[in-house]
């Protein structure tokens, strides 16, 4: 297997099975993350260093705007896509094996976890991985401990607080909090 095909497998939504070819493939490539991420977490990086080892690590360029303040932590990074003056604060987590998506000017809090895998709920069968991405619009910002569980989608210009588990869609221009997550009140265009 090779990552195109490994990653074309995932974004299909086709459950991984364990111990099977995508299973064993994922593993490899969660040693490879692991690597490039004892890079980014084990010393002092200057900007442009940790852009070199964010994009190393998705495999993508990333725009010279986008910042990263370490530690950082996935356990593939293959799947991570960001757009342009995107920030990501300490100690957030990504698990990318189904595909992570951040649009433009997206902030990104201090211990944020991004989870695209499910597991299977039968106990006999409970190794089966579901992977489902998780969209973020852009203009979005996400306060520090929330968690955004897979296949949600996260409108433009969307707050999640602190805290927060997201567990459905959010709509662009609302404030969501809680576990689990709900709607608590909408941004108007132009508010400060």
């Amino acid at each position: 297997m090779e990552l195109k095909e490994f990653l074309a497998e995932l974004n299909s939504g086709a459950p991984v099975k364990a111990g099977g070819e995508v299973h064993r493939y994922m593993h490899l490539v969660s040693q490879e993350a692991l690597k490039v991420t004892a890079r980014i977490n084990g010393s002092y990086h200057t900007p442009e260093e940790l852009r070199e080892l964010f994009s190393e690590l998705t495999g993508q360029q990333v725009d010279e705007s986008f910042a990263l303040f370490p530690p950082f932590h996935t356990d593939c990074g293959k799947n991570i896509q960001v757009g342009k003056r995107v920030f990501i604060n300490m100690g957030c987590k990504f698990q990318d094996q189904g595909g992570i998506v951040i649009g433009d000017d997206t902030l990104i809090g201090h211990n944020v976890v991004l989870a695209t895998l499910n597991h299977e709920m039968s106990p006999d069968d409970r190794g089966t991985m579901i992977p489902a991405p998780i969209h973020i619009g852009s203009r979005v910002w996400i306060g520090a401990n929330a968690t955004v569980l897979p296949g949600v989608t996260v409108g433009d210009g969307a707050v999640i607080a602190a805290g927060a588990v997201v567990t459905k869609d959010v709509p662009r221009n609302t404030v969501v909090g809680g576990i689990p997550a709900r709607v608590i009140r909408t941004i108007k265009e132009g508010e400060n």
